[in-house]
């Protein structure tokens, strides 16, 4: 006949201290958590290494659709009125040009006149057949038709056969601009996207995976080059331009 155990009270002395069991309960919950969160890192780290950056290019010809042209130009006296009178003719001289060669009135800009007394140089020379005084002007023309400004700046020969004389830095100083960059650049950044995961689907072709979403993007900076580029070249002096950005994507390959 089977005998039959009864369980030990709690107060017997046999029977297992409460405060015993806890740093064995806390002790198996060690160890279970000991397990999950290695493996929990692990796969994490795993999955984030699962990834490829790469870059792409986008480039678009642009043509500039602002020019700013600065005409200036210097007279010499030993007086400062025969000065005046002679820069202020020579303005209105210029002035005429533009407007013969299809400038409005509004495109145009007289600027002040700079002038330099020579006897106020405490360096001056001891040359006598020096002019006192130097006086400069600048016209500036502000203008979206840049083919009038290209084709207009050979015709300034005529002014200098009439004596006027450009200063040799900025005689025929001219930048061409591009203002509507704002306006191509979401399809330069689609476009240079769209190249980057190209590049990141070949690269995953030869690993044996698969591109999946972006993991990170950064669109690059926008760079206006001359069309024709050279070692002299530079942009602001061509009207032909190319845009260009370099976007830098990172994305999961699964």
């Amino acid at each position: 006949m089977p005998i039959e155990k009864k369980p030990i009270p709690p107060h017997h002395p046999h029977a297992p201290h409460p405060l015993k069991t806890i740093p064995a309960a806390v002790l198996a919950l060690g160890i279970a958590l000991g397990g999950f969160f290695p493996g929990y890192y692990y796969y994490k780290t795993h999955i984030n290494n699962n990834s490829v950056t790469v870059k792409g290019l986008a480039e678009k010809d642009v043509v500039a659709d602002l020019a700013i042209w600065k005409l200036k130009f210097v007279v010499t006296a030993n007086e400062l009125q025969s000065a005046q009178k002679q820069i202020a003719a020579q303005a209105t001289e210029i002035n005429a040009f533009l407007l013969k060669q299809g400038f409005k009135q509004d495109e145009i800009t007289l600027e002040r006149i700079e002038t330099n007394d020579l006897m106020a140089n405490p360096y001056r020379g001891n040359e006598a057949n020096t002019s006192r005084f130097i006086l400069t002007q600048s016209i500036s023309v502000k203008t979206n038709n840049v083919n009038l400004v290209e084709q207009s700046i050979p015709q300034t020969d005529s002014l200098i056969a009439k004596g006027i004389v450009f200063d040799n830095n900025e005689g025929y100083s001219v930048s061409y601009i591009f203002t509507k960059l704002n306006d191509i650049k979401p399809q330069m950044l689609a476009d240079a996207t769209q190249n980057a995961k190209k590049a990141a689907e070949e690269f995953a072709k030869n690993a044996h995976s698969k591109v999946g979403k972006i993991r990170r993007a950064n669109q690059g900076v926008f760079s206006i080059l001359p069309r024709e580029q050279t070692a002299t070249s530079y942009e602001a002096q061509q009207i032909n331009k190319t845009v260009r950005v370099v976007s830098t994507v990172e994305y999961w390959l699964d």
